[in-house]
């Protein structure tokens, strides 16, 4: 899918919420597991790209000074505004990765179900960039579903075998449920 698949997703749904990311149970265990994998209490700068509507994002802003998202759909953009407004330290804006990538440094980079739609090459391409944007003490956090779909060019478990491939790491710390897998690499 290219980013502007999205947005005839995100426009068909009628609260701009096409995959229930606000109100579906698995969504909300899924995001606050994944959280729970931050070693941090505080982050300074968090970058979320596909941040979608913004429910991550929330989370995210719980435990930073700053979160940057970044949105293909102008739909799911305008939902996630107002998911979030009021709450310090957002900036959202619209855009896709590897394209639109803002500049570092970020200390957590979130790949949270978006690794998937790359090829395995593009995909490397994607955590070298996030590599290269972290701050000396930088995290990589991945989340991604372990379904299959027509949309997806990779499993998810193959696109956290990417990540690590990638950075000849395996990661600090992962959490594979039957329905996600999560997990947190070191980007020193």
């Amino acid at each position: 899918m290219s980013p502007e698949d999205f947005e005839p997703r995100f426009l068909a749904a009628e609260d701009g919420d096409p995959w229930a990311f606000a109100s579906s149970a698995y969504e909300q265990r899924r995001y606050d597991l994944a959280v729970g994998l931050l070693d941090r209490p505080r982050y300074r700068r968090v970058f979320e790209p596909g941040c979608a509507v913004g429910e991550l994002t929330r989370r995210l802003a719980d435990r930073a000074d700053a979160v940057v998202g970044l949105e293909p759909s102008t739909t799911a953009l305008a939902v996630a505004r107002r998911r979030t407004a009021g709450v310090p330290g957002v900036t959202l804006t619209r855009g896709a990765v590897p394209e639109d990538w803002p500049d570092g440094p970020f200390d957590l980079v979130v790949l949270s179900e978006i690794g998937y739609y790359f090829d395995r090459d593009e995909l490397a391409a994607l955590v070298r960039r996030a590599h290269r944007s972290a701050a000396p003490d930088g995290q990589l956090l991945a989340v991604h579903w372990r379904g299959d779909s027509e949309d997806h060019l990779l499993h998810g478990d193959v696109v956290h075998e990417v990540v690590a491939s990638t950075l000849g790491a395996g990661p600090a710390v992962e959490l594979v449920d039957p329905g996600f897998v999560a997990a947190r690499w070191e980007l020193p």
